[in-house]
């Protein structure tokens, strides 16, 4: 270093004033607070949280709510308005549009064609009151350069679907006598949600399409009666294919016509409150079927009217269309019908079906989320991220005690967490991975080598910062080509040794297993639970719906209530333990209770203990191996057994007193730490749940 180097640093050290503070940047986000470990994705969050702000303001010119942008459904569609109707809708590359139907003989005529509005491309036309009555059906004939086409309204509220020929159309729906709601008030309880996950149409024993009436006079009260607080519909929105399960939804505000009324769906939803049970819906913005004639495909001669353009509308796994989430239009579209299905039918909230596929570019399909780094990169659709965000601002914001679902495979960080705190909104999460851990185990691993200690870190496995809804299966583990958790385990013997009569170890083994499983699931379940109608008792056979492969058959899409009415078969000892399950789960504030704690394991004997609240549930899972006088660690006291898998009433052997107490014994260890034990009974294949009562 040369002298002058020297005297001048020299000189600078020795005049250098005292540092300023940097300016503090902006306060992290409690997403980024919470898991340090998203840090690296600072940009991608915190992205998000200023896209969906940008979006709001932008929607709403700071002159409304979101609440009150959403309600497009108000001014599109068909409306009585003053002495007549109006009918508006949105199709900016139509040239000529007219409305045909009963009322003109279904012919083309100039005195009922559509002006258009504006540049934007709004289309409306008036008409007096004699002109449309209550059941008439209609249609739009939709022009466009080089082409035309028979157009269902985007907007309708109301589609039919002839039986004979299976064509499509609106209808009029302004019955005399509108439907009187008897529980205007309610709103969803504060306790967990137990949620009951049920198809209207297969509710029903006969090979038919089941009715919302038949369900609200038959199904409820099973609901009810079987423990559940929480009714989850599936197929609720227009689709023209049965076997689409209600996934490829071509009419957004339209509830399906197969089951009944508009008036008939209210009924069911209102009584479901009268009984205390809140009712949501799967609402389908993930994708839409590409049905032109019936739904938005092509609706205005352009494949890019709601979705996006080339091979990125299309969802060739799905073979559906893709929504476009960044244009304006498309999200009034979608967020009025999240509005919509609060206002007019009063429902409780939403599983949002195919959350994965409509935040990646590449719908996630194949793909092994196994890091951070598979969240946050190109591959995420922020117009999507974004939309997500808008929905549940939105849908708080019309009913505030309304629960949102994701239904997401990929464990997006923040999905489930508040939007203040950067997340997505959602409420909650389903816990994906448990059944398909199920599924694994039973297909993998003998039962006599079941991993206990891996077991409960599965089923425990989860963000902390999220709320989770977890099932041991849902309908997907019930369709034809996958196989229920009962059916994995007695197989064939389901039709043949059911009888209390016929004895059979395989049908022990499987009885035995099942409540196990799902007494488990739903202990160790993060802040809520789901079952699908009918797996409660351990229904026999899968769902398959009419189709050509089976000749159109509806033998499979029904459930068979009368093998649990029947006292000489098993389903009702499984019935009687899933309902004194979801009672222990109410009265215990099971689901309310983040207090869930590991107390024990054996690896070799498959023992397993763990606290939640004042609860202790101990597991034997070995095939053979019963054990006395077992010592498990706890917390000084008494505790009382109030539940056991092997009860006569739950179709086991009762060989465990009911209602007798433990105390738990001092035991000095060599350090002179003093801990407490209960020495416990349990056969194999045998789960107990004891109370701490008081301490000693």
């Amino acid at each position: 270093m040369s002298p002058s180097v020297r005297k001048t640093r020299s000189v600078k050290t020795s005049k250098r004033p005292k540092p300023v503070p940097a300016a503090p940047g902006p306060p992290l986000c409690a997403l980024l607070r919470d898991d340090p470990a998203l840090m690296p994705f600072q940009s991608f969050i915190e992205a998000r949280g200023a896209g969906i702000r940008a979006m709001e303001e932008r929607l709403t010119g700071g002159r409304m709510t979101l609440a009150d942008f959403a309600s497009g459904h108000e001014y599109f569609g068909l409306h009585r308005e003053g002495d007549g109707w109006v009918l508006r809708e949105w199709a900016p590359n139509a040239s000529r549009i007219h409305l045909v139907g009963d009322f003109s003989g279904w012919k083309v005529e100039a005195q009922n064609a559509l002006r258009r509005c504006n540049e934007r491309g709004d289309w409306e036309i008036r008409l007096p009151s004699g002109r449309l009555k209550h059941g008439d059906s209609f249609k739009l004939v939709v022009e466009w350069p080089g082409g035309a086409g028979e157009r269902i309204p985007a907007w309708a509220r109301r589609v039919i679907q002839n039986s004979e020929t299976h064509l499509m159309a609106a209808q009029v729906w302004a019955p005399d006598h509108p439907y009187e709601w008897k529980h205007p008030g309610f709103t969803t309880p504060a306790e967990a949600p137990r949620i009951y996950e049920a198809h209207v149409g297969m509710a029903q024993e006969d090979g038919r399409v089941g009715t919302f009436r038949e369900f609200t006079g038959r199904i409820l009260p099973r609901v009810v009666a079987a423990g559940y607080n929480t009714l989850q519909l599936m197929a609720i929105l227009e689709h023209p294919y049965y076997g689409s399960f209600g996934y490829h939804v071509t009419n957004f505000f339209a509830v399906s016509s197969r089951f009944g009324t508009p008036e008939e769906f209210k009924e069911l939803v209102d009584t479901a409150h009268g009984m205390g049970v809140s009712v949501i819906i799967d609402l389908v913005h993930s994708h839409a079927a590409r049905n032109e004639a019936e739904g938005l495909g092509r609706w205005d001669g352009t494949l890019h009217q709601y979705f996006h353009e080339g091979a990125r509308g299309m969802h060739v796994a799905w073979d559906s269309r893709c929504f476009d989430y960044g244009k304006p239009e498309v999200l009034h579209f979608l967020l009025s019908n999240c509005r919509f299905w609060l206002d007019e039918y009063r429902l409780d909230g939403y599983r949002f079906d195919g959350v994965t596929s409509l935040l990646y570019r590449d719908h996630g399909l194949g793909k092994r989320f196994a890091s951070y780094a598979d969240y946050f990169s190109d591959n995420l659709d922020p117009a999507a991220e974004i939309y997500l965000g808008l929905a549940n601002r939105v849908i708080h914001q019309v009913r505030p005690s309304a629960r949102t679902i994701a239904e997401d495979v990929s464990g997006l960080p923040g999905l489930a967490t508040p939007l203040e705190s950067g997340g997505l909104g959602f409420d909650y999460r389903l816990a994906m991975g448990t059944p398909d851990y199920w599924i694994k185990l039973l297909k993998e691993v003998p039962d006599e080598q079941w991993p206990v200690g891996h077991l409960f870190h599965e089923l425990t496995a989860r963000r902390r910062d999220e709320k989770i809804i977890s099932y041991a299966e849902s309908h997907d583990q019930a369709l034809v080509g996958d196989q229920t958790l009962i059916f994995r385990l007695i197989g064939a013997e389901m039709y043949t040794h059911m009888s209390v009569f016929t004895p059979s170890l395989k049908v022990d083994r499987g009885m035995a297993l099942h409540k196990m499983i799902r007494l488990i699931t739903l202990a160790t379940a993060g802040n809520g639970y789901l079952n699908f109608m009918g797996n409660e008792f351990g229904h026999p056979e899968w769902i398959d719906f009419p189709r050509e492969g089976n000749q159109w058959s509806y033998h499979y899409a029904r459930r068979q209530w009368h093998l649990l009415e029947d006292p000489t078969l098993r389903y009702r000892f499984l019935a009687a333990f899933d309902r004194d399950l979801m009672a222990w789960a109410r009265d215990g504030k099971i689901l309310d209770t983040p207090d869930l704690r590991h107390s024990y394991e054996h690896v070799e004997f498959q023992l397993l203990a763990f606290r939640r609240g004042r609860f202790l549930l101990f597991f034997n899972f070995s095939p053979q191996r019963s054990v006395t006088d077992w010592p498990i660690p706890v917390p000084a006291g008494t505790y009382r057994l109030v539940f056991d898998t092997d009860q006569e009433q739950y179709g086991g052997q009762g060989r465990i007193r009911g209602g007798q107490e433990y105390h738990a014994l001092p035991d000095k260890k060599s350090s002179g730490e003093v801990v407490h034990r209960l020495m416990l009974y349990s056969p194999a294949r045998t789960a107990l749940i004891l109370e701490s009562v008081g301490v000693d």
